[in-house]
């Protein structure tokens, strides 16, 4: 009867501890799941914010051309006017 109890107990602590290191591998993995997706988030955010710097800095330039070809053609025209 005591063996069978020793036995137990030892089969109990044997599940306890692979049930243990389950849950820390299960931990791990969800951690690292969790910093792939925020990098993910990182990326993705640093790519739209790219591109939304670059259509600014194109309008920037168009504008800037614009008002400098009619600046020019006023002056132009007073100039010859």
């Amino acid at each position: 009867m005591a063996l069978r109890m020793r036995q137990s107990l030892a089969e109990l602590e044997r599940a306890f501890v692979e049930e243990s290191e389950e849950d820390r591998q299960r931990r791990d993995a969800l951690r690292q799941a969790a910093i792939a997706r925020s990098r993910q988030r990182q990326l993705q955010r640093r790519r739209r914010h790219g591109s939304m710097r670059f259509v600014v800095l194109v309008l920037v330039l168009v504008a800037t051309a614009v008002a400098v070809t009619i600046a020019m053609f006023r002056i132009l025209y007073l100039v010859m006017g």
